[in-house]
């Protein structure tokens, strides 16, 4: 971290417990923060790797743009593949896939609350509040009992993806029309097994209460009766922390959300469903609204927004404008915020509404919303591995053209990922991937307008402390970045 005090400019950063690199640039004035600049300083060009090849090359190539949500990758790519095919995955093999996308979403839920956000408030910084020592007991970055309970049950819990998936992270069993891999009757009572595990570490320590009763909730006042007389577990010791330092009113973004709809049900709809929530309204999600602008990434095109299917992902060398290589996708001109709170809000669960229409999309409301998913995410598991039929088929398949136009919508734990194919000749003339976070940090767009984690840290509090700021990291974690992910 550098100080460059006469300017009133930081930068903040390397940022530990992230995936990948961050750097953010804060403008201060009079103790807060007056603008942001988020840099994602990697560029690793998995857009321009993948073109020339054999299409199916993106179900190997895809996956290890990253070792964290590696699954959705390959679901977007798989996706992108169907429909470029013209198939539908057999019964089987979407209930399947639902159930390893699910696994590997929910352990990043688990590990980002428990690993990567709780452990800042066991910073000395907060030794005089009333809640410190069991903070620091639970969540000690490597030392916290709370923190040691998660990282066992994620790892049993990822004990399903390698029954189901054959391994993980980069697992090739996902494709166009299924699995590859089928389940018999003893393997599903396994994975029934090892989800009663995880649903009683849930209910046992991080909610106190059965997974329904959590679901259940659906306003604000409910939480806060739940803070002062719920069940005693991390999600209680959570609100405590939430309502003494007001993290309901930090971190505010724009009331934009994007979801691309979670776990199809066979029937055309989502567990969780696709659209766009607009300050409270409800719209339905096109693809065709969706353009890049290059404005400020390190990328040539410049002079106009790039529609993936049109989309270039070429360095600039001569660049002096950019201060990111994360281009800075907007929806019909304006920047969306992605993730499980508009997930939420999209599939119009009344206690995220609420919380959003009391405070915005602050630090609060995503925490929340990721805990309310654990909670909501388990029973539909445990329904799919009902539904599973060992006796029918696993994958349905079909020849590849020669050429097609075709995109692979998905929800990445961190939000909407989309993979847009373009083949021509039998080969991959064109991959454009729009990520979770390159929604959230990107940077500002031709007009201007700051990305949503830009957004978020405007006016933030730093006082004394500067980049040092724990405001300014709870923050950047309430979106859980994967910077790997974000340039490809």
């Amino acid at each position: 971290m550098t100080d460059t005090a006469p300017t009133r400019r930081l930068i903040v950063g390397p940022f530990n417990r992230v995936e990948g690199d961050l750097e953010v640039q804060l403008e201060l004035d009079g103790g807060r923060v007056r603008a942001a600049f988020v840099n994602a300083p990697l560029f690793r060009g998995f857009e321009r790797i993948l073109e020339g090849r054999d299409p199916r090359d993106a179900l190997t190539v895809a996956p290890r743009i990253c070792g964290i949500c590696s699954v959705s990758q390959s679901h977007a790519a798989a996706g992108a593949l169907a429909a470029a095919q013209g198939i539908e995955p057999t019964p089987n093999g979407r209930l399947a896939t639902n159930l390893i996308l699910a696994t590997e979403n929910l352990g990043d839920h688990l590990l980002h609350f428990h690993a990567f956000f709780m452990p800042d408030f066991a910073r000395d910084a907060y030794a005089a509040r009333s809640w410190f020592a069991a903070v620091r007991e639970r969540f000690k970055a490597t030392q916290g009992s709370s923190l040691r309970r998660a990282v066992e049950a994620r790892t049993a819990l990822y004990h399903m993806l390698g029954l189901m998936a054959g391994k993980w992270p980069h697992t090739l069993t996902i494709q166009p029309g299924g699995v590859a891999r089928p389940l018999d009757a003893r393997d599903r009572v396994r994975l029934q097994a090892q989800l009663r595990s995880f649903r009683r570490f849930l209910e046992t320590h991080l909610f106190g209460t059965t997974l329904e009763t959590v679901a259940g909730l659906t306003t604000a006042d409910e939480l806060e009766r739940w803070r002062t007389q719920g069940p005693a577990g991390d999600f209680r010791l959570f609100l405590e922390i939430a309502a003494d330092l007001d993290l309901a009113g930090l971190g505010r973004a724009y009331g934009r959300f994007l979801s691309h709809g979670a776990y199809p049900d066979g029937a055309g709809g989502h567990l969780y469903r696709r659209g766009v929530v607009e300050y409270g309204v409800s719209h339905p999600f096109d693809p065709a609204d969706v353009a890049e602008d290059h404005s400020f990434s390190r990328m040539t095109g410049r002079d106009r927004p790039h529609p993936p299917f049109a989309g270039s992902t070429i360095p600039d060398e001569a660049d002096t404008d950019g201060y990111t290589w994360c281009k800075a996708p907007r929806l019909s001109g304006r920047p969306v915020e992605t993730g499980a709170v508009a997930r939420q809000m999209a599939d119009g669960h009344p206690l995220i509404r609420d919380l959003v229409a009391r405070d915005g999309g602050s630090v609060f409301s995503r925490v929340v919303a990721r805990l309310l998913e654990l909670a909501r995410t388990v029973p539909a598991m445990e329904g799919w591995l009902q539904a599973l039929d060992p006796a029918a088929p696993w994958c349905a398949t079909a020849p590849l053209p020669a050429a097609a136009q075709s995109i692979g919508l998905t929800e990445a734990a961190r939000g909407a990922l989309g993979h847009w194919l373009r083949i021509e000749h039998g080969r991959i003339a064109g991959y454009q991937i729009i990520a979770p976070t390159t929604w959230n940090f990107s940077p500002r767009d031709a007009g201007g307008t700051p990305g949503p984690l830009e957004k978020a840290l405007e006016g933030v509090a730093v006082g004394d402390e500067g980049g040092a700021s724990l405001a300014v990291q709870h923050v950047v974690r309430s979106f859980d970045p994967c910077m790997v992910c974000t340039v490809h």
